[in-house]
């Protein structure tokens, strides 16, 4: 069941988290580095949600109603006033009300979402599961080349390619389709649906 609805800070960007995703931020506003502060004081996460309408910078943008609320894992400062963030999506949340605060900042009233429960990849769908190890290698393989030393992989760890609800959310934030589009699979109610879509799209575009 969705938890009582509680304030959490937003941050709206021109990209969609899904729950288990790894996202990467370069921050350098200042509403955004006083906002990531405050989480890491109090070891909380803050949200992540579809722009609208809007820009990442400037003033508040519009967000999608569902977001994604997003874990700090990781976190290094290479210059002054640029924060380099490592995140990892939880739990899908809903947003009831918004309100803008003093500094421009964006706060809205959510309550999560019940998490998928975690369903076995079955049969029906287990050459997409075969077919992201596959891809997932080769993206890392790359970005090893890449960066050598530097070397962070984009997805966390360990995988977990028997998970259909894992295995849905990671090709759903991969696949090369519209924002608006990847919202919408955001948006689904389970997992199953969200990799019998994917699993479509993969036999239309003859990947599996």
């Amino acid at each position: 069941m969705p938890t009582a609805p509680s304030w959490l800070p937003l941050f709206p960007l021109k990209t969609v988290l899904f729950p288990g995703g790894v996202l990467a931020l370069k921050v350098f506003e200042t509403r955004y580095m006083d906002m990531v502060r405050e989480c890491m004081q109090h070891n909380t996460p803050f949200g992540v949600a579809l722009i609208k309408s809007g820009q990442e910078v400037g003033a508040p943008a519009e967000p999608e109603n569902v977001g994604c609320l997003a874990h700090i894992i990781n976190w290094d400062m290479p210059t002054l006033g640029v924060m380099m963030l490592r995140t990892q999506g939880g739990e899908r949340f809903r947003i009831l009300e918004k309100r803008v605060l003093s500094d421009n900042r964006l706060e809205a009233l959510v309550e999560t979402i019940a998490p998928d429960k975690e369903v076995p990849v079955n049969s029906m769908h287990v050459a997409c599961a075969k077919t992201l190890k596959i891809v997932i290698d080769d993206i890392e393989a790359k970005r090893r080349v890449e960066l050598g030393d530097a070397f962070d992989s984009p997805f966390a760890h360990p995988a977990q390619f028997d998970d259909a609800t894992w295995v849905a959310n990671r090709w759903c934030e991969i696949l090369p389709i519209p924002l608006k589009a990847r919202q919408r699979l955001l948006e689904l109610g389970d997992a199953q649906s969200r990799l019998s879509i994917v699993h479509q799209y993969l036999q239309q575009h003859a990947i599996i």
